[in-house]
């Protein structure tokens, strides 16, 4: 996120897309009901305002960023089971990235398979807490005694002017995907009334406690080595040899949970079409079919994540392409919709000016994150120990 636009730009662009992201955020909880209908799906508010059409634009974008979302989540699971390896070989070891690849996709589709919906991971929220704790102050620790030891950095931004303005865009998408889910009316269906009220306060605290949290440990690590600092940080630290087990360990088993939020909506659109909803969860029959469809989902992901083992490209391109456009422009095209007539002039000209701003950045990082794609794939081959 700092690399590409360095110091002055990279602080801008944190604050103002997380600003952004917290008011269109804030306007999205406030649709959660309309006309005393409760809307517990993105989806389903997209149809119920604008018709099925959009119902169906809706559920595809959503689906597209839960998929790729996913698999980025394997790519990083994976890398860090493999930095874990290496500490315990010595960095010997002919075991390849798509073997680490293979085995997250494992795991995450055991938990998955018995923590089957969004509901039953209440249980895991306080370790998931636990988990990104000790991994913050754990890499915190290390950035800051690396920084001091660094006498060498460079800021700078390096390349082209074309490849300076592609990897800008880049960053912003990056720093997008950091501050927004677009699952905002699926998780906002698991709070006690008042929904809006405390969906709302849940966002004040995610934008400032949670965003002091994730940005401070990206601005820390670009000042710790500058612009040649890793896409993923724990790659990069000076050890000791435990703090670096300990810091990929809690990324991988904290990826557990976090990725199921992504999934989650994936596996409930499977199991409403292939298990019998008569039935419990557990009952035989919906258990053989959750086994089929969990495997499909992880299956796929994790060959496509072993296939393309970019990292950036994954969090790029679904930034660019699907959160625009989820977390931006759909909140405004439904105020336009709901309460343009009330709402006065000036504020139908605010809303229209974020539905055109947000589709031109939509445009521009989605080229972007593609051109990435290409570069990659010409200067790597398929399934490459990265």
């Amino acid at each position: 996120m700092m690399a590409p636009l360095g110091w002055g730009w990279g602080i801008t662009c944190l604050l103002f897309v997380g600003a952004a992201a917290w008011y269109a955020n804030w306007l999205l909880a406030g649709l959660h009901v309309i006309d005393g209908q409760r809307f517990i799906r993105y989806r389903d508010l997209m149809g119920f305002v604008f018709g099925r059409k959009m119902y169906y634009i809706t559920w595809f974008l959503q689906f597209i960023n839960l998929l790729l979302g996913n698999m980025g989540f394997i790519l990083l699971g994976g890398r860090a089971l493999k930095a874990i390896h290496g500490e315990f070989s010595g960095g010997h070891s002919p075991a390849r990235l798509q073997w680490f690849i293979a085995a997250t996709g494992v795991v995450y589709f055991a938990f998955a398979y018995f923590v089957p919906t969004i509901s039953a991971m209440r249980n895991w929220l306080a370790t998931s807490a636990a988990l990104t704790i000790a991994y913050d102050v754990a890499l915190l620790a290390i950035l800051i005694k690396d920084g001091k030891s660094n006498r060498q950095k460079d800021y700078n931004v390096h390349g082209t002017q074309a490849e300076k303005v592609f990897c800008a865009f880049g960053a912003i998408a990056a720093i997008l995907v950091c501050n927004t889910s677009g699952l905002l009316p699926e998780i906002q269906s698991t709070l006690r009334k008042p929904v809006v009220r405390n969906m709302r306060r849940g966002l004040l605290l995610q934008y400032t406690v949670g965003a002091a949290v994730y940005y401070g440990i990206s601005v820390a690590g670009y000042w710790a080595y500058g612009a040649a600092v890793s896409e993923y940080l724990p790659s990069q630290l000076s050890g000791p040899s435990w703090a670096t087990v300990l810091i990929n360990a809690t990324a991988f088993l904290q990826s557990i949970v976090s990725q199921h939020l992504f999934t989650v909506p994936v596996h409930e659109a499977l199991d409403t079409q292939m298990q019998r909803l008569e039935e419990g969860m557990f009952s035989r029959y919906n258990l053989g079919r959750r086994l089929l469809a969990r495997g499909l989902v992880f299956g796929a992901n994790a060959f496509v994540t072993a296939l393309f083992p970019f990292m950036g490209d994954f969090v790029n391109l679904f930034g660019s392409f699907v959160l625009f456009p989820l977390t931006f422009i759909f909140p405004s095209m439904l105020v336009l919709k709901i309460k343009g007539e009330c709402e006065g002039r000036w504020s139908r000209v605010w809303h229209w000016g974020i539905i055109v701003l947000s589709s031109l950045l939509s445009v521009a990082t989605t080229a972007a994150a593609v051109r990435l794609i290409a570069h990659n794939a010409s200067v790597y081959h398929f399934f490459a120990d990265m």
